[in-house]
């Protein structure tokens, strides 16, 4: 009998918890670990996460995974809500590519809530979370349009972090809570009634857009979690008539995508770390930018800028010219290709452009916004054809002395063709955590993470993530 794809990848995640992967998978894995908690830590202090804080601490409950934003232990689902918001609501979390999707801010804070309530060893986490992020990126691939270069979700207005991402995390979660084959096909089956994220804020504003990835989180644990007691899924919830693709990208979806050369080629290995704490799309020409800046281009004599980005991203970076150009919040300078080149060019910090340059106080800063004024973002035909494997930009500078200077970016630092070294992954998680942390016990939660592949459970990482010793 043909399998479907569900129960494929349900096999895939079966095996995968009784054998395990390679120890590189583990490795490589455990610094996507160490950067979600940075992210995580650094999203502490912001509104959003108080107010889902403390909502879930309204809600009460078991005490079973640990949450940094409490430092208290809530019921799994609960805590991979929170963490899941904290994970992504910085925009500093990784990103795959062509998809376009931030898979391991929906998938570890399901993983790692999962674990810890069942005691899991470090590599039965790591496991979990490697199969959570490639079932999420195999369906992002299946909604990738590569005649239009683009998400079918984005063209829809869906968030496809959100919608694939809940059945990455229900994944993970089902393989650390020990299920068999059939149930981590219902597993998925039962996922797929459950993802969902519009982008509408990405445009105009709001804050909901933060917790996508904690509702993905939280419902993927549901998921598992009603599996375990006996609900079950449609095994052709994925490919079916009503199914998962056709509800989400009609009939455009590429349902090959979810089991080409599965177990193979592994597209959970291609993320791309963010060195900048804003929407990916602006990386590109914030890397020009600072190549204006080390240049000795002066800001003070630009008379214009002209950001060359891929048809596909102007809307999301550009448009509405004027709420870009002026944003209502350091949240929403975050999504401005405009407010970005000008932070790159007159702030600076950590790797480049730091959290300060996203404040509140930062939009509001008249040099910063009478630079922004001075940005178009438009199409650029070279960008197009690259994206979306690569978020290019090119960005031109007119000069009151009549020079132009441009600066073309290629391809993204922090992927995998251009990747942060090691030093530079560890001085991004100390600024993040030590936001939060002291500096000696944000070494201690690198430590640990790093020891992951061979940990025996978690409670030692978790104690010294909510910054207390193990009781």
């Amino acid at each position: 009998m043909t399998r479907t794809p569900a129960q494929r990848l349900a096999r895939l995640a079966y095996t995968t918890a009784r054998t395990g992967l390679p120890r590189a998978f583990r490795d490589d894995m455990a610094g996507r670990v160490l950067d979600l908690l940075g992210n995580s830590l650094a999203a502490v202090p912001t509104g959003v996460a108080a107010s889902v804080s403390a909502m879930a601490e309204s809600w009460g409950g078991a005490p079973q995974a640990t949450s940094p934003a409490t430092a208290r232990r809530l019921p799994a689902p609960v805590a991979a809500l929170v963490n899941g918001t904290l994970a992504h609501s910085l925009d500093f979390d990784d990103t795959h590519l062509p998809s376009v999707l931030h898979p391991s801010a929906a998938v570890l804070p399901a993983a790692l809530a999962v674990a810890e309530t069942v005691g899991a060893a470090g590599g039965a986490l790591l496991d979990a979370a490697v199969i959570g992020v490639e079932v999420t990126c195999r369906l992002g691939m299946a909604g990738y349009d590569p005649a239009a270069n683009n998400s079918i979700f984005f063209d829809r207005g869906l968030h496809a972090t959100a919608i694939c991402g809940t059945v990455g995390a229900a994944v993970a979660a089902g393989m650390l809570y020990g299920l068999g084959e059939e149930e981590l096909t219902s597993v998925i089956g039962i996922a797929c009634s459950m993802g969902s994220g519009i982008i509408e804020a990405n445009r105009t504003g709001g804050t909901v857009k933060r917790t996508h990835c904690g509702w993905s989180a939280h419902a993927g644990v549901v998921a598992a979690d009603l599996a375990r007691h006996g609900v079950t899924g449609p095994a052709t919830a994925l490919e079916g008539r009503f199914g998962f693709l056709t509800a989400f990208c009609g009939d455009r979806a590429d349902p090959a995508q979810l089991t080409d050369a599965l177990g193979e080629r592994w597209e959970a290995r291609r993320l791309f770390v963010k060195p900048y704490p804003c929407n990916h799309f602006t990386h590109a020409g914030i890397d020009a930018a600072l190549r204006l800046r080390a240049a000795g281009v002066d800001p003070s004599a630009i008379t214009a800028l002209t950001l060359g980005v891929p048809a596909p991203v102007v809307h999301t970076i550009g448009e509405p010219h004027a709420a870009k150009v002026r944003p209502q919040s350091g949240y929403h300078g975050a999504f401005s290709g405009p407010f970005t080149i000008a932070a790159a060019l007159l702030g600076g910090g950590g790797l480049g452009v730091s959290h300060a340059d996203f404040t509140d106080a930062a939009v509001r800063s008249a040099d910063r916004l009478a630079l922004a004024e001075k940005v178009r973002v438009v199409a650029d035909e070279r960008c197009t054809s690259v994206f979306p494997h690569q978020f290019p930009a090119v960005l031109t500078a007119e000069l009151s002395s009549g020079r132009r200077h441009v600066e073309r970016v290629e391809v993204n630092r922090g992927g995998p063709e251009n990747p942060l070294t090691q030093a530079e992954l560890i001085t991004k998680f100390r600024i993040n955590a030590e936001r939060t942390l002291s500096p000696a016990q944000a070494d201690r939660v690198a430590e640990l993470t790093g020891g992951l592949p061979s940990a025996p459970d978690t409670t030692a990482l978790m104690a010294a993530l909510a910054g207390r010793r193990p009781v």
